[in-house]
């Protein structure tokens, strides 16, 4: 029989996995057939309303000006993203969202909400408490390996 150590394991692994589906599909059944995953998530680090720069997006998905490069250039030719050289400092390159990419952010984020909800909706206070506390726990742990 499989001891609580074992099954919360299998459970970790089989979560990271069906979330990935699940955002793929949600982004898929949204109207963006060519639009990954990765891509989705460098959309949400941009936002919705405040234009950012390339650095801040990057130190966001903790991705090296580079690979953020490589992905903006994908996202603008998506039609996504626009990129604009800074008014104060033409070194400096500003991104942020086309009126499609914002389309993609409020689908992305809506199926990161009702994922939340899917998670607390059955607990009472006390339980999603300690379930943001093991969650907490969870991320320390991550952000030291």
């Amino acid at each position: 029989m499989e001891n609580t150590f074992e099954k919360l394991n299998r459970l970790i692994i089989g979560a990271f996995n069906d979330i990935t589906k699940g955002e793929q599909k949600a982004i898929k059944e949204g109207g963006f057939d060519n639009v990954s995953v990765s891509e989705a998530h460098t959309v949400d680090a941009i936002g919705m309303y405040v234009p950012k720069t390339m650095s801040a997006v990057a130190n966001k998905l903790d991705v090296t000006l580079g690979t953020l490069t490589v992905a903006v250039n994908h996202l603008v030719k998506k039609g996504l993203v626009v990129r604009d050289r800074s008014d104060f400092d033409k070194r400096v390159y500003m991104l942020s969202l086309t009126p499609e990419g914002k389309r993609l952010y409020k689908i992305h984020q809506k199926f990161h909400l009702e994922l939340v909800k899917s998670l607390i909706v059955d607990l009472s206070d006390y339980e999603a408490e300690k379930f943001v506390e093991a969650f907490s726990s969870l991320n320390r742990f991550l952000n030291t390996v």
